[in-house]
């Protein structure tokens, strides 16, 4: 079966970033972009911000991935930039909502593709341990970091189960496609929610023996670097903040 794009490739993982950085970098750009903090003085930091999902996607080997972002933020920005300024009305309100969105959705949302995609629970729980997280932070954030993945290729294989039976767009029994897929999505993800959760305590989560771990996991030059680069970003926002800029 074809593996989800969501689902951790422990070959090919790009860049190997320790799991505190590349959260860091997450929180960074939902920050930035997503939050929409940076204001004029700050929108230098922006373009950086939007290739940086491209390049780590490109590193990882999730070529499809990277073109589909590269193509949707392309093609939204220019559709932003060229086309709002010619329409008036609904169509402007339309298009400048949809392009606005994508803009700003985009890059933090292919970032945290790249991260649970190349993160494994075991590293994400070691990293957690290292910051001193309590478990009952830890536990939830575990489950969920494997739900979605989990539930993305499900439902890919429920897609693959309709369209054999001719539900889709095209077959013949097109009006039944809400039906045939919500409802065994949303009994899958039931009980996709509580396979997780006994998983995890199956491998020792919650339990008042401290839990080992087998993974490597620590900080690299490229490491240092995006660090460095969070804190620089962070920084400009304190001194514009403050009134220095």
């Amino acid at each position: 079966m074809r593996g989800s794009f969501l689902q951790v490739s422990t070959e090919h993982r790009g860049l190997v970033f320790d799991p505190r950085t590349k959260l860091l970098l997450l929180i960074t750009m939902s920050t930035f972009v997503l939050g929409g903090i940076a204001g004029e003085k700050l929108s230098f930091l922006l373009p950086c911000f939007c290739v940086l999902p491209f390049v780590l996607l490109l590193t990882a080997r999730k070529y499809k991935t990277a073109a589909l972002y590269f193509i949707l933020y392309t093609g939204s920005y220019l559709l932003n930039l060229l086309a709002t300024p010619h329409l008036t009305g609904f169509p402007a309100f339309l298009v400048l909502g949809c392009a606005g969105i994508l803009t700003r959705f985009m890059p933090s949302m292919m970032l945290a593709v790249y991260v649970v995609s190349s993160m494994t629970v075991s590293e994400f729980t070691a990293a957690m341990q290292r910051l001193h997280l309590s478990e009952k932070i830890i536990i939830p954030m575990s489950v969920m970091f494997r739900f979605f993945p989990t539930v993305a290729d499900e439902f890919s294989s429920i897609n693959a189960a309709m369209k054999m039976r001719g539900i889709a767009f095209g077959g013949k029994n097109a009006g039944k496609m809400l039906e045939y897929r919500l409802i065994p999505l949303m009994t899958c993800t039931v009980k996709i929610g509580d396979e997780l959760s006994a998983a995890a305590l199956t491998r020792g989560l919650g339990g008042t023996v401290k839990r080992t771990n087998v993974c490597k996991i620590g900080f690299h030059a490229q490491d240092v670097i995006a660090i460095l680069f969070c804190a620089g970003c962070f920084g400009f926002l304190i001194l514009d903040v403050a009134g220095v800029l």
